[in-house]
């Protein structure tokens, strides 16, 4: 009986907060990751009144559908996504991708190394923050983008198309980071090589695949006409590239966002492409990613603010500015205004699922599991992320709104992407 009341507090809770975020211009996720907090909060307020509460903090279930919230949060990423968008997408897109990721990865990796106290873990700590302050959410800019009439302008399409390569660099980022936390510290050169060899022969073996087994499937369930079977091959497509990426070293999220990438239209037919996406969607924006960001509210320490604010301001400063400039001066050189340039910046600056579920598998490695006696800059570290990204993520869309106003609109206008 307790599982369902933890199940029906965080649904509920959610929810509700989720639909009050986006009523204020925020993505849902930041309501429901605050969901997660004010339970937390809740549970040592009144955990002895209220026994249940107490035991959602620590709760296996939760946790079980917090790891399928994952899951299907990168399916549905793959799905949202076409391989041709990146074969299509231009230099300026890659420039704009690679600048956003390197320069605010570089920041953060700095930052914590001046901040974090020496020790073994210190290099894998310092990559870590560097990488959370790479990734970007793009789904909640597209939305803001989109209501403001932007989209199809110059800066809207370069932001679109660098969210193809900035979701593909992402993974890269969290291979090498796994790689990391699988050793006692940064891997040597010929491991490094030996990943990077893994990554590609991955990449290639799941391409390769999903090129010619997709069709076949689809020819199989045609003669169903049944919309479960689809699913239920794609979802045994996620779960066999998934145990592939194990098999190689890396996170299964690889293969379920794979899975998903080659489940497209032209392959599977606009049908089955149509009902497939409804259900993932609907399963995942309505349940699943929903208790997985409240899974990861119930983690946030809000002790952070007073303990470590110094450290806290500087990590949402090097990543806003960080993607401001990485993302903004590469858009700039290939001519975009100054204007259009900062709106691309802007936009890029965004975190959200991905970095919460490159957090999440570090948090599960027991990577933040820190004595008490340990620094306090540490062990308040896994939330000043998470903080890091609730901030920049209800920034982005603020700042667009301001800067929108500045910005040409026309959507004939050539160039940039």
């Amino acid at each position: 009986m307790d599982v369902f009341l933890e199940i029906l507090a965080l649904l509920v809770l959610t929810r509700l907060l989720g639909e009050m975020a986006e009523r204020i211009g925020s993505p849902a996720s930041v309501g429901e990751i605050l969901a997660g907090v004010l339970l937390a909060a809740a549970a040592i307020k009144f955990g002895d009144t209220i026994p249940f509460l107490d035991q959602v903090v620590d709760s296996e279930a939760v946790a079980v559908v917090a790891e399928l919230g994952i899951f299907f949060l990168v399916l549905l990423a793959g799905i949202e996504m076409e391989p041709e968008e990146i074969a299509q997408s231009s230099k300026a897109s890659l420039a704009v991708a690679v600048g956003g990721m390197a320069v605010p990865l570089a920041g953060g990796i700095a930052l914590a190394w001046a901040f974090l106290p020496d020790g073994d873990a210190k290099p894998i700590q310092a990559y870590l923050t560097g990488v959370a302050l790479a990734i970007s959410a793009i789904p909640a800019t597209v939305k803001v983008f989109s209501e403001l009439g932007l989209l199809h302008t110059r800066c809207g399409r370069l932001v679109v198309s660098a969210a193809v390569f900035d979701d593909v660099l992402g993974l890269i980022l969290l291979a090498i980071l796994l790689a990391m936390l699988d050793g006692a510290g940064g891997p040597t050169l010929m491991a490094l090589l030996l990943l990077v060899a893994k990554v590609v022969a991955f990449f290639a073996i799941t391409a390769l695949l999903g090129t010619h087994v997709y069709p076949r499937i689809s020819r199989g369930a045609k003669t169903l006409q049944a919309a479960a079977t689809e699913f239920t091959a794609l979802a045994a497509v996620a779960l066999s590239y998934g145990a592939l990426a194990e098999f190689l070293g890396m996170h299964w999220i690889l293969g379920a966002f794979m899975a998903g990438l080659y489940f497209e239209k032209s392959r599977v037919g606009l049908r089955a492409y149509g009902e497939i996406r409804i259900i993932c969607e609907t399963v995942t924006r309505g349940v699943l990613g929903p208790l997985f960001f409240a899974y990861i509210g119930l983690r946030v320490d809000l002790a952070a603010f007073g303990a470590i604010p110094l450290f806290l301001a500087l990590l949402i400063a090097v990543a806003m500015v960080g993607k401001i400039v990485g993302a903004g001066l590469p858009a700039l050189w290939s001519g975009l205004s100054k204007n259009e340039s900062l709106a691309v910046g802007v936009g890029m600056s965004a975190r959200g699922a991905v970095e919460l579920v490159v957090l999440s598998i570090a948090y599960e490695r027991g990577f933040f599991d820190v004595p008490s006696a340990q620094d306090g800059l540490v062990a308040h570290l896994f939330s000043a992320l998470i903080i890091v990204g609730v901030v920049t993520t209800v920034m982005a869309p603020i700042l667009l709104r301001r800067i929108a106003p500045l910005l040409d609109r026309p959507a004939d206008r050539k160039g940039g992407s």
